[in-house]
């Protein structure tokens, strides 16, 4: 398989997720999601496309520096990938949970554990690249702000979930 395979697929394999997560949210975004309190502090609805374009790409591509370090998917790629496997599940399912079944407070759980998902996921990184570990810091730094927003809006709209 030509060098450039792993490194494009692994790169792109996060934004399947947050293509079919982007079809449930632009449906919701307009009716749902209008409906419910929000903090003043949230960013803007345009601002959530292209940060999470540029945060797939990241961890997708640390990915592949882990693949590329570990020498594939081999037995000491285990722990990382499998972690990494986890937190990108969790980060497909929080879409689905929030803006599809409207599961507000199950959102927050899946989003917290997804959160130290990632932070796992990271330290487990380190030591193989840290360049791919400094790729998710970002990532992190989101979601820091994104599972806060998921609680205020729990906090805020308890009537309106669950």
């Amino acid at each position: 398989m030509p060098s450039w395979v792993p490194a494009v697929g692994l790169t792109l394999l996060p934004h399947v997720g947050g293509i079919l997560g982007g079809v449930i949210t632009r449906k919701e975004v307009k009716t749902w999601y209008t409906t419910l309190a929000k903090p003043s502090w949230r960013p803007p609805n345009w601002m959530f496309a292209p940060v999470w374009t540029t945060l797939y790409t990241s961890m997708g591509y640390g990915s592949y520096l882990i693949y590329k370090e570990l020498g594939g998917f081999t037995e000491d790629a285990l722990v990382p990938f499998g972690l990494y496997a986890g937190q990108l599940a969790l980060n497909w399912a929080w879409t689905p949970i929030f803006f599809g079944a409207h599961k507000i407070g199950w959102g927050l759980a899946a989003i917290a554990t997804l959160t130290g998902t990632v932070v796992l996921t990271t330290i487990s990184w380190y030591p193989v690249s840290k360049t791919a570990a400094y790729l998710m810091l970002p990532y992190i730094a989101w979601l820091s702000l994104a599972t806060s927003l998921n609680y205020v809006i729990w906090r805020d709209n308890k009537d309106k979930s669950e």
